[in-house]
């Protein structure tokens, strides 16, 4: 009888689970139409500015004639690929470096007052380093993508490799283990959320840094086209490129949450 009941109330929980997942959506979807309809309506009626904030119906034609004359793919490839790798390279240097620090209490003593100080630099300001050292081209705008997040994921990474509980590492250290071991058993499968949650916050990094990296040296991606359209003063095409990165950087992010649903649940 209490396992029939335990379902039950199981059953019931989905339901309005997924009842729930189905009412944000549509409210989500309402306020998007919302949005639309009145930026083109306020547009419309010049209560606002179409010369400067254009207009959803001028964006899409802006969007399928660029799309059709193939001058738009090679741009929103480009950015993709320069944030992807990019948001890699910053994770994966993050990890490193936080798995190093952790490895040599001395070092950790020796970095930290640095990597303070690191991270409360203006990552942006690095730009014309990165062009000097580079050369104006896909290096630099990678270098920049890379730099804007890897100091954030270090310290957070550390961070969380500190506060793991002393008792599991205490265990692993009863019965034998080596530091080796207590990090691979004990210190990485514990910050396993961690490093997911920074996965999230390194997707808009990475694109706030790419863009910036694109608007110094590029000719060729999404922040190029922004800056283009500020030159000529085609801003239907500046809205268009800042669509195409909302969607795209979205489309990244789910991307994460979906990979980190996959990983928690098989730690679960």
């Amino acid at each position: 009888m209490q396992q029939k009941e335990i379902e039950s109330v199981h059953r019931r929980f989905l339901k309005l689970e997924a009842k729930t997942r189905s009412g944000v959506l549509s409210t989500q979807c309402v306020l998007f139409v919302i949005f639309i309809g009145l930026w083109e309506l306020l547009a419309r009626t010049n209560t606002i500015n179409p010369l400067i904030f254009s207009y959803p119906t001028k964006v899409l034609s802006e969007f399928w004639m660029r799309l059709m004359d193939g001058t738009l793919l090679p741009h929103v490839g480009m950015t993709v690929w320069e944030t992807i790798i990019g948001f890699l390279l910053g994770t994966l240097l993050g990890t490193l470096i936080a798995a190093i620090i952790w490895w040599s209490p001395f070092l950790s003593r020796v970095l930290e007052p640095y990597l303070v100080i690191a991270n409360s630099m203006p990552k942006v300001a690095l730009g014309p380093v990165f062009i000097v050292s580079f050369g104006p081209g896909l290096f630099s705008v990678i270098a920049m993508g890379c730099a804007i997040s890897v100091i954030i994921t270090t310290i957070n990474i550390y961070t969380s490799f500190k506060e793991v509980n002393p008792n599991y590492i205490k265990v692993v250290q009863t019965l034998g283990g080596n530091k080796k071991q207590t990090f691979s058993m004990v210190i990485l499968p514990s910050t396993i959320p961690t490093i997911l949650a920074t996965l999230k916050v390194n997707v808009g990094l990475s694109w706030v840094g790419v863009i910036v990296g694109e608007f110094l040296v590029s000719q060729q991606g999404l922040g190029y086209l922004i800056i283009y359209g500020f030159q000529v003063f085609n801003f239907t095409l500046v809205m268009m490129s800042l669509a195409i990165i909302a969607v795209v950087a979205t489309l990244m992010y789910q991307g994460v949450a979906y990979l980190e649903r996959r990983l928690t649940s098989q730690f679960k």
